[in-house]
């Protein structure tokens, strides 16, 4: 690390490592007392004498209750203070030393006196010495030396449940954070926004760093998440960087934010395994009110359709849905050899089940973290590996959940044992036997960083790291005769592979004299990304039970195969500086600077350059403070600047191709009589633009950090403002004369502006209280807005399917915020039984221009809470989540659920039955009708835990803990909406532009509970 290596790092990860205690859960086990090879029994005839004790909190003197207390070298012997702080433990007599864990606490060793049999400890509470870290870039820091906005969770504070990737364990967790899922599927990729939406072009996704190696987020070849690499389980930390002096030293690729992963490693005098084993199981969290059989031969009937009545009940939703099993294994272990030398190692399995069938998400995953030093401490090794194999199988998706939603219920699945055959529709059943969606991604991220103290305080780093994928995709329909468009079969193959490599060369110099502490960062850093793929389509296979991928297939005109490829590199050189500077613990300052230059941008701008600026007064530190209920009070401020080049490849750079279309082409031959005789002609493709501009973000903070009564509420507050211009956009010429149809360019004046307020409160009791708990909070306001665009409307959602295909539904607009609906107001139906709008502008005429703002897809209010609770061993966590202010459009409702499709016996719901007088003809305009409340408040998870004592099923010795737990995740929301889930987003895109809040056909979010066993030993 580059922030004082031998003095921070130890104390850093220690106090993690304990956190990794609150892990998974179990039902009962039966321990015998041989396991690992000695028993209790064996292990108390080393014993040679009896110690006691009593521990208590060295401020108040109150009595600590279940501090873990181990001989230093054999944490086998050990035991936990009990309910007055005390404790007895009996210890071989050459036994020089007890380590004391207790989370919150500094850890603590007694050296043992062979004249001393009773002891009073005393542990110091972490947050009194301010001795709590935080990793920031290139390096940790003490939190009460921050300057910029950082918000940290650790093992305890995450998610508890299923969870398969560490946007997952956030969710609620820290302000300012919107983690939106794109569906219930398992691994399903998810919209993480920090402090608001502020491009066109780049999404929503930050910037991820894992062990100090830079992710690129560009695709992996998988459909959902690519972050599900990462094992949950192996994270210790997590830090989401937010104002510009936090995310500066990252420059080009901040302008989203930073979200910082540390994962676990040991701990000198700390050795141990753990072993964790859970099961879930899965359901739909809430079903879609669709009529059921009678009810749907009433409708039809009412509505003067056509009934087809096969005389069934069935109930759709049941029938292609199922309880999702979920298994988690995970076994690692960690310690330190020596002084110089800790390791962390772990092995994963996870096997996740869909509620849709035929979807399962298999994760194996392998990771070994060590760090060694050497030359009298001067050089320290840092290495991590992380390889992993994941395999994930989908069902069509969408076709599933219209099916489910809208087949007529009086259909019966089967008949005479075989699926329903049904005129020019493929039975679901039957297409859950024919298509295979199943993508294979092999996995490893490795990096290596030596550090070497040249001399007192100065010290090089050198960090080398290489992330590896491979993922091969087959996305096939078998053969089916017996409908018209299946008989063939199709398949493609999709191959994809991804190499990112960094090297990073850091020199750290650090001064701390007198009242004067200064921290000088100076680094280069290269980056190379190299994306290849190819994609063979193939039609024409034979129906001899063998699936497509398996058999050989010969391209004819008819069923011609089809061969894609394509391969990009991308380079990022940075050069990058940061002065940190503190006066007496009380004034602090940071500066920082990075120039990134990107292969992507022209040579006029290739470099851009982004500085930062931060200061920070710890007022509590002043001799004129005196108070009697705060203990900490700091105030800080930033400025700065960070990044976007995420725009295509070579798009600066001319391009050409070749071209028989319009008018691009003329016969050079006399004897040439049609098209396909004449030669190619050269077009452009794109024009050479070498001044496009790197686009920029600009933010402002203050916020406010404090703790009061004795350390009890801890909170923080701040108010930020965030600026992006020169707007990166693919646009139409106005001249419709051009060489090409589109091109590239800064869009001038522009901006999408963030500001908001985040607060942070947290509550603990005293922890020497039987009954200890804690509340904390955290509620962000987000106001954004679109301003000075030359644009009326650039559409990020459109209307899809027959006779709806482009309409706008939502956009960027100026004045407005990212995601403004855009639509005529529904005003009823009409004598005519069609459909009537609100003439907006007065002119006697319902036109295009009668459209209006009607609200927002994204949120302005995003809040969460989390409830601890613990009598002696038992424990109750509880973590809430919500937003507010925002709508979400019900694209399925618009698709399907309307009174033409009842007509025609296709199922609905009660919302095409709800104007009598509408006409069955009545279309499917896009408009209010379909715009819904999204406001929500859910029961993200609740865990109930039992520590159970070792020697209560004769393991004492054997095991330090034995923890069972029960979890239930999504187990209510309270909204308004009336599809699947309020929070899910379809997550396409339009040009390149991501799109916010429709809801067309999402897979159903579920409803999980979790038994499971963390065993420690």
């Amino acid at each position: 690390m580059d922030l004082n290596l031998q003095k921070y790092s130890k104390l850093f990860s220690k106090k993690l490592l304990y956190a990794f205690l609150v892990q998974v859960l179990f039902s009962q086990v039966l321990v015998p007392n041989n396991l690992l090879g000695y028993s209790a029994t064996e292990t108390t005839q080393a014993v040679d004498r009896t110690i006691t004790g009593t521990v208590v909190d060295a401020e108040s003197g109150e009595p600590l209750i279940g501090v873990n207390i181990v001989v230093a070298g054999n944490p086998s012997i050990g035991t936990a203070s009990g309910s007055d702080g005390t404790f007895r433990l009996n210890v071989p007599d050459d036994a020089d030393m007890l380590v004391l864990t207790y989370l919150g606490y500094v850890r603590t060793e007694v050296e043992l006196s062979g004249q001393q049999d009773d002891y009073q400890i005393e542990m110091q509470a972490e947050s009194a010495l301010l001795d709590e870290f935080v990793v920031v870039a290139y390096g940790v820091q003490r939190k009460s030396d921050l300057t910029g906005s950082i918000s940290s969770a650790s093992t305890e504070e995450f998610n508890q449940g299923v969870v398969t990737n560490p946007g997952q364990l956030l969710q609620g967790v820290v302000s300012g954070v919107n983690v939106t899922n794109a569906s219930g599927e398992p691994g399903a990729a998810q919209d993480v926004i920090i402090r608001g939406v502020g491009s066109l072009r780049s999404g929503t996704t930050p910037l991820y760093v894992i062990d100090g190696f830079l992710l690129n987020n560009s695709s992996i070849g998988v459909a959902t998440n690519p972050l599900n690499f990462i094992n949950p389980n192996d994270i210790e930390s997590i830090e989401v960087l937010k104002d510009a002096s936090a995310t500066a030293m990252y420059g080009a690729r901040a302008s989203n934010g930073v979200v910082v992963i540390t994962t676990k490693e040991g701990a000198e005098g700390d050795t141990r395994m753990s072993l964790s084993a859970s099961a879930g199981w899965s359901s739909m969290a809430n079903k879609i009110d669709v009529f059921s059989a009678d009810e749907f031969r009433n409708q039809v009937q009412n509505v003067d359709g056509i009934l087809n009545d096969f005389g069934a009940n069935t109930n759709w939703q049941d029938e292609l849905t199922r309880t999702g099993l979920s298994q988690d294994i995970n076994f690692s272990m960690s310690g330190a050899a020596s002084e110089q030398f800790n390791y962390f190692s772990s092995l994963g399995v996870q096997n996740q089940e869909g509620i849709l069938k035929e979807n399962n998400l298999n994760r194996y995953s392998g990771r070994l973290n060590m760090n060694q030093s050497a030359l009298n401490d001067r050089l320290r090794v840092d290495y991590q590996i992380n390889a992993v194999r994941t395999e994930n199988l989908r069902p069509n998706n969408t076709a599933m959940v219209v099916d489910m939603l809208q087949l007529n219920p009086t259909i019966p699945v089967y008949t005479n044992g075989s699926p329903t055959l049904l005129d020019e529709m493929l039975n679901p059943v039957q297409r859950y036997d024919i298509y295979l969606d199943e993508a294979v991604n092999n996995r490893i991220l490795a990096n290596v960083a030596p550090t070497f103290e040249i001399t007192d305080g100065l010290f090089y780093k050198l960090n080398l790291g290489v992330d590896y994928s491979v993922t091969n995709r087959d996305v096939q329909t078998s053969p089916f005769s017996l409908l018209e468009g299946f008989e063939n079969g199709s398949l493609a193959n999709i191959n994809t592979k991804n190499t990112n490599k960094l090297v990073e060369n850091t020199l750290t110099y650090m001064f701390d004299k007198d009242v004067h502490a200064i921290n000088l960062l100076a680094g280069h850093s290269y980056q190379e990304f190299f994306y290849e793929t190819s994609t063979t389509n193939m039609e024409g296979f034979s129906d001899n039970g063998i699936e497509p991928r398996y058999q050989d297939q010969t391209s004819t005109q008819i069923t011609p195969t089809d061969r894609f490829a394509a391969a990009e590199i991308n380079k990022i050189q940075s050069f990058f500086g940061r002065v940190n500077y503190s006066f007496d613990s009380k004034y602090l300052l940071t500066a920082t600077i990075r120039a990134d230059g990107s292969s992507k941008f022209g040579g006029n701008n290739q470099y851009g350059y982004f500085p930062s600026f931060a200061m920070g007064w710890n007022i509590s530190e002043e001799d004129f403070f005196n108070s009697s209920f705060i203990d900490n009070l700091k105030v800080r401020a930033s400025w700065g600047q960070t990044g976007n080049q995420d725009i295509p490849s070579k798009i600066t750079k001319l391009s050409y191709s070749e071209s028989r279309g319009g008018n691009n082409t003329y016969p050079l031959s006399p004897d040439d009589n049609n098209l396909d005789q004449y030669p190619y002609g050269i077009i452009f493709t794109r024009l050479a633009n070498p001044d496009i501009q790197w686009e920029v973000s600009t933010q402002t903070d203050v916020g406010i950090d404090f703790e009061l009564f004795e350390t009890r509420l801890v909170g923080s507050i701040d108010y930020y403002n965030k600026v992006s211009d020169n707007i990166l956009l693919e646009v139409v010429p106005a001249d419709p004369v051009q060489p090409t149809s589109t091109f590239w360019t800064n869009i001038p004046d522009m901006e999408i502006q963030n500001s908001g307020i985040e607060l942070t409160l947290e509550y603990r009791s005293s922890p020497s209280k039987t009954f200890q708990y804690s509340i904390g909070g955290n509620v962000s306001t987000i106001n954004n807005e679109v301003v000075n665009s030359p644009y009326s409307v650039l559409t990020t959602g459109a209307a899809q399917g027959a006779g709806q295909t482009g309409a706008t539904i939502n956009g960027y607009i100026n004045g407005e915020p990212i995601g403004a609906f855009y639509m005529l107001e529904f005003d009823g139906i009409g004598e005519d039984g069609l459909n009537q709008f609100v003439d907006t502008n007065n002119d006697g005429a319902v036109l295009e221009n009668d459209r209006r703002v009607v609200g927002s897809a994204l949120p302005n209010l995003l809040y969460g809470i989390q409830v601890n609770m613990d009598y002696k061993n038992l424990g109750l966590a509880l973590n809430f989540n919500g937003a507010a202010g925002h709508k979400i459009y019900n694209h399925t409702a618009m698709s399907i659920f309307n009174k033409g499709n009842l007509a025609s016996s296709f199922n609905t719901t009660d919302f095409a039955v709800e104007y009598p007088d509408e006409a069955n003809t009545n279309s499917n305009t896009v408009s209010t009708r379909y715009l819904e409340d999204a406001d929500y408040l859910r029961l993200n998870s609740a865990t109930l835990s039992y520590n159970l004592r070792p020697g209560l099923i004769g393991a004492e010795g054997v095991f330090r803990n034995i923890q069972l737990k029960l979890t239930g995740q999504n187990l209510f929301t309270l909204t308004n909406y009336s599809g699947y889930d309020p929070e899910v987003n379809t997550g396409s895109t339009i040009d390149g532009i991501q799109t916010f809040g429709i809801d067309r056909f999402t897979y159903p979010s579920v409803r999980t509970f979790q038994i499971g066993l963390n065993l420690t030993f």
